[in-house]
């Protein structure tokens, strides 16, 4: 396997995400994992923590599968705010025809703390715990799901995952509030290093509470030729 600065880290990812979404666990490859995930729309996923031309291409060509999909890190190519398809332009001339170039996303990492945190007016917040998985909601006033999202200690690190605020309910704080109750959960449980994949929209409420951004990551599925 190629070995980067970034490869303990998406090792780290990788063990939390197969716990939170129930996948076998990884299988060790020469340039990264190989995890089966179980699902129609995607069977399994292929996880490089350094993706170089060849390899891509190579996997491209090979992992021609309907449902599998890849996991691209490219630690040398820039995170800067603004220009969130770099990633993509460079490995999109990697891919043979049948691949489809997923949302762009980034590795983050943060050293968990707890800040202050109080319940939204009028809101309730509920945690619990399932198969090492902790999940919490934000219920609103009226009843309705509002926020939800969970956290996978796995020692020393919890990797959260499945982040999300509904429409209606967003610039109210409420993602900024789950996150924080997620991380005191997952302090709670023995861990002080948060990791994490998020999306473009995502990036700027996690750096708000302190996370940063390591390094990008390109998605991209195999579908079924017409």
């Amino acid at each position: 396997m190629t070995i980067s600065s970034l490869t303990p880290l998406v090792r780290s990812w990788i063990d939390g995400w197969t716990v939170s979404r129930g996948a076998a666990g990884p299988v060790d490859e020469p340039w990264g994992w190989t995890i089966d995930v179980g699902e129609f729309w995607q069977t399994g996923r292929h996880v490089l923590p350094d993706g170089d031309e060849a390899t891509v291409r190579t996997l491209a060509a090979e992992r021609a599968v309907p449902g599998r999909w890849l996991k691209v890190f490219l630690p040398r190519v820039p995170i800067a705010h603004g220009t969130p398809h770099t990633a993509e332009d460079v490995v999109a001339p990697w891919l043979v025809p049948g691949w489809t170039l997923g949302h762009p996303g980034f590795l983050m990492t943060a050293e968990l703390r707890r800040d202050p945190v109080e319940v939204p007016a009028g809101h309730t917040v509920r945690t619990w715990i399932t198969g090492g998985v902790i999940r919490a909601t934000v219920t609103a006033p009226d009843g309705t799901l509002a926020a939800r999202g969970q956290i996978t200690p796995t020692g020393a690190t919890a990797v959260a995952d499945r982040i999300a605020t509904a429409p209606e309910h967003r610039r109210k704080g409420l993602g900024s509030f789950l996150m924080r109750t997620l991380q005191h959960a997952a302090l709670d449980s023995g861990a002080r290093t948060g990791v994490l994949v998020g999306t473009v929209e995502g990036r700027a409420l996690y750096e708000a509470l302190g996370w940063q951004a390591r390094a990008p990551m390109v998605s991209a599925h195999f579908d079924a030729a017409p």
